[in-house]
């Protein structure tokens, strides 16, 4: 499973939606997350997949669409068990 895939997963399961599946498709426009479930879908981001979302990084724009949220884990160093890097 493609990390795309993993992140679509997850929206579908934090929006109670059928996953998305359109990687360009604003999942704040399509409904799929809206401010309150960010921070709930991000949580889940950092254990799935052993990554530190800053506070600074949370803002919609950055996890609009599943390529962007792609990219943004793909490009994260990863964390060991104690939370360092």
């Amino acid at each position: 499973m493609t990390t795309t895939q993993q992140i679509a997963d997850l929206v579908g399961k934090i929006s109670n939606r059928p996953a998305p599946v359109a990687e360009d498709e604003s999942l704040f426009e399509a409904g799929y997350l809206d401010s309150f479930t960010l921070t709930d879908f991000v949580g889940q981001l950092e254990r799935v997949f052993s990554i530190k979302v800053p506070d600074a990084d949370l803002t919609p724009r950055r996890f609009d669409t599943l390529a962007r949220i792609s990219a943004y884990v793909e490009k994260t160093p990863r964390v060991n068990r104690a939370g360092q890097s």
